[in-house]
């Protein structure tokens, strides 16, 4: 199959395309999540041909799945005729478009952490134009207990040359109930956090001002589904 539950994960297999996560493939927390990620992914044919894990071997750091595995700590199954390894992103990653795969290696599958109904999730891009690539988008991860937050995973993605979660945003947000004031100080957090990129697209300044809204989006939608 091309997306399974087993052990506590689910593994996404090389040739699972995008479309296959417009419904749901899992239950908890990430039935909902995953299908409100795809839809931001191109164009339908991109959709009905890209496969998840081929998305994450070109590594652009604008790449929807590319951020939830980091967001996530991802494994990452790599195999080649000499070995099979596993890496967790901050080892893949290397910088926009490259990664640690050596030239014989291929991506065969990735695991993400079965998230239960104990998590709260968000999701939030900005783009020019619907298709168009991210010039900054946010996926937030927040566990309660009793009315407080006990784990908090916060990734960017599209505004660095590549996807990070934003550990000092993730612990400020830790042991509150993630009120607005908040949500405020870990948005401002992860804006000055990140080493934007600058292009023709986006000035720097202009990017830490997007990864400001789209933390606080993400946040907002965390505390309202």
């Amino acid at each position: 199959m091309c997306a399974r539950r087993e052990r506590g994960e689910l593994r996404i297999g090389a040739l699972a395309r995008h479309a296959r996560f417009e419904a749901p493939v899992t239950g908890g927390a990430l039935s909902a999540f995953l299908p409100r990620v795809a839809r931001h992914i191109g164009h339908l044919p991109i959709r009905s041909r890209g496969t998840f894990c081929g998305s994450i071997a070109h590594a652009d750091p604008a790449s929807e799945w590319c951020l939830l595995a980091a967001t996530l700590d991802a494994e990452l199954v790599i195999v080649s005729r000499r070995r099979q390894r596993s890496v967790r992103p901050n080892e893949y990653f290397v910088t926009a478009l490259m990664t640690t795969l050596e030239p014989d290696e291929l991506l065969t599958e990735i695991r993400l952490p079965l998230l239960d109904d104990g998590w709260r999730t968000g999701f939030a891009e900005f783009s020019r134009r619907a298709g168009d690539f991210a010039l900054a988008m946010c996926a937030a991860f927040l566990r309660f207990e009793d009315g407080s937050i006990v784990e908090a995973r916060i990734g960017i993605g599209g505004a660095a040359d590549r996807p990070s979660r934003i550990a000092a945003a993730e612990a400020v947000l830790t042991g509150t109930d993630g009120g607005p004031g908040i949500h405020r100080e870990a948005a401002n957090i992860a804006a000055e956090t990140i080493d934007p990129l600058e292009d023709i697209h986006a000035s720097a300044e202009y990017r830490r001002d997007l990864v400001r809204a789209m933390v606080g989006r993400a946040l907002d939608q965390a505390f309202t589904r």
